[in-house]
């Protein structure tokens, strides 16, 4: 007897792979916060993709980065992240609501200190722009829902890890085409975000899968001291 109320929410399976994901996006994040410290214009790699300080998109694709974006102002996140827990409570998915709440809340967090950190800009100083919040808001949010269905599906190694990165990949292009589009971000912005996510949301589901097994150890432990 385990002791353990649920699944895990991060697959045993895929703790090393995303583990070496996460220690290279935490690389990444950090190589492009010191290479555009303190600046408030475009980089030689920004340019490649699009002028990043004018609204790019007409109508009808404005309406759906417009959409996006009000996704992850803090209205539209929040009234996305009580649909999510409540959906999780529904399903008996007490982990994954956890889940949901930290590892969103810390990727955001930690996306809003290397903003103060950092200290990019645009359209002034007063708008801080590295690494994009919204970008990793979404991205988080895609990697919450994918790492627990990883291992409710019984996937693989190669699977797993096919859908958790695709999940992360088209939440972060998403978001991320929608801030540069508005002209909000910076595409380096946009990857920052993304990968900002890719380094918090592992290493907070792995504290919940540790924090969960240990309270469950000691309430059977408990169970067992007093049918005796």
């Amino acid at each position: 007897m385990t002791g353990r109320p649920a699944p895990t929410v991060l697959p045993s399976s895929l703790r090393p792979w995303l583990g070496l994901v996460a220690v290279l996006a935490a690389l990444v994040v950090g190589a492009i916060g010191i290479l555009y410290a303190g600046h408030g214009e475009p980089g030689r790699v920004d340019r490649w993709f699009i002028a990043p300080t004018a609204d790019s998109v007409r109508p009808p694709w404005r309406y759906v980065a417009l959409t996006l974006d009000f996704l992850g102002e803090p209205a539209g996140s929040v009234m996305v992240i009580v649909a999510a827990v409540v959906g999780c409570v529904l399903l008996r998915l007490p982990r994954v609501a956890v889940l949901v709440v930290a590892g969103v809340g810390l990727t955001v967090g930690t996306a809003t200190l290397l903003k103060h950190v950092v200290g990019r800009t645009i359209h002034g100083a007063d708008n801080l722009s590295y690494p994009s919040g919204h970008t990793a808001f979404f991205t988080a949010l895609a990697l919450t829902a994918a790492l627990p269905a990883t291992g409710r599906l019984g996937l693989g190694r190669a699977a797993g890890m096919s859908l958790v990165l695709a999940a992360a990949l088209a939440a972060g292009a998403a978001m991320g085409w929608a801030e540069v589009a508005l002209g909000a971000h910076y595409p380096t912005d946009a990857l920052g975000g993304w990968c900002t996510a890719l380094a918090v949301v592992p290493a907070t589901a792995w504290l919940v899968d540790r924090a969960a097994d240990q309270r469950a150890v000691r309430t059977a432990d408990a169970g067992r001291l007093e049918r005796r």
